[in-house]
């Protein structure tokens, strides 16, 4: 087991579980650049992560350390915990088509192992401060509101609503094991700080999009609707297409990680709504026009029934963290859009995939 050294004075001052992720080693490489030592605690499970640390060690050499380990492993938690000032808790199982089928293995990734975390900084004589990524899913599919069409995509009826989205006043209602799963993440986190004194923070996050992102059809639809259109493969929408989401750029996401870290102390014991807010709302039939301006080709699109706890519309409302740090998103969804797809195609990997993509992104 290879992670920081009891005693040592100058190991990683920040662990990031997850950290081979999208989110985790974007935020690694912003942390590592400015001098910090990190360590990531990661099995490596998802595809494609293996390539994010090779970019990491090229970039930031001996500054980073990393342990091949899972957040079920309680003794390797505490070991990664031992040292580190703050914990960003990213590591989580993140679909919810894969907790229908196995939600006891979603439960003991997504609640036991936030549990293991929460308890390595609690047994600590200085526990380091918990940060964990929540989801929208929380709130479940948001069946009860008011919805119709406007410009082709779904929209609340409500002024105050349409004006500024879902805010942390929603009532929570965890949909699908996932939602459950995640769910009893996020109140833990959040009991952690008013029952142990642990300074925690709780991001309950929209679509988060960007540079390092290997999207599937489960989760990163973005990135996902991109490599399949570079690809020249069909794209497969459930639903009708028509649902919104609001989506965040993954630096303006590093940029909120940063301020919650920076205001721990005053901010601790609550949860936040984070995403890219009304000023970046999008359907999946908008990424879908964005895609054909970008290529000069209309994806090839098929339809499919709606999954379960899928929600027609969320946006987030993100005034409340505004309020707290003066926080707000920089990149539009038209700027990130066509940063992904430059990234994309730019993309210097040898899978098959990226290959296809940066022949499609050549000119004719």
């Amino acid at each position: 087991m290879n992670g920081p050294q009891e005693g040592s004075v100058d190991g990683p001052s920040t662990l990031i579980t997850g950290g081979a992720g999208f989110v985790g080693s974007n935020l690694a490489h912003r942390l590592l650049a400015q001098g910090e030592r990190v360590l990531i605690l990661d099995n490596l499970s998802r595809s494609g992560v293996e390539r994010n640390l090779e970019w990491l060690r090229d970039a930031h050499g001996d500054r980073l350390t990393v342990m091949v380990e899972d957040v079920r492993d309680a003794a390797a938690v505490r070991h990664a915990a031992a040292r580190v000032e703050r914990v960003f808790h990213f590591a989580a199982q993140v679909a919810v088509t894969t907790s229908l089928v196995a939600p006891q293995e979603d439960f003991a990734i997504n609640a036991q192992g936030t549990l293991n975390v929460l308890e390595a900084a609690r047994g600590l004589t200085r526990p380091p401060s918990v940060l964990m990524t929540s989801t929208n899913k929380v709130y479940g599919a948001l069946e009860d509101l008011s919805l119709h069409l406007n410009e082709g995509r779904y929209a609340p009826l409500s002024p105050e609503l349409a004006a500024y989205g879902i805010s942390e006043e929603r009532p929570l209602d965890f949909h699908s094991p996932y939602g459950c799963s995640k769910g009893a993440a996020d109140q833990y986190v959040h009991d952690y700080a008013r029952s142990y004194g642990v300074r925690t923070v709780v991001f309950r996050m929209s679509c988060i999009y960007g540079q390092r992102q290997f999207g599937t059809e489960d989760q990163g639809w973005v990135a996902h609707f991109l490599l399949r259109a570079l690809d020249r493969a069909p794209i497969t929408l459930f639903g009708d297409g028509r649902q919104v989401r609001d989506i965040l750029y993954i630096d303006d996401l590093v940029d909120a990680f940063l301020l919650a870290d920076k205001h721990i102390d005053r901010l601790s014991g609550q949860a936040f709504n984070i995403g890219g807010g009304p000023e970046n709302v999008i359907s999946l039939l908008d990424l879908l026009d964005r895609i054909r301006a970008l290529d000069g080709l209309p994806p090839e699109v098929r339809y499919e029934g709606w999954r379960t706890g899928d929600q027609r519309y969320y946006v987030s409302d993100i005034r409340r963290f505004q309020a707290a740090t003066g926080w707000r998103p920089q990149v539009n969804a038209a700027q990130g859009i066509e940063q992904l797809h430059r990234w994309l195609c730019e993309s210097h990997t040898d899978d098959a995939v990226a290959r296809k993509a940066r022949l499609a992104c050549l000119p004719a």
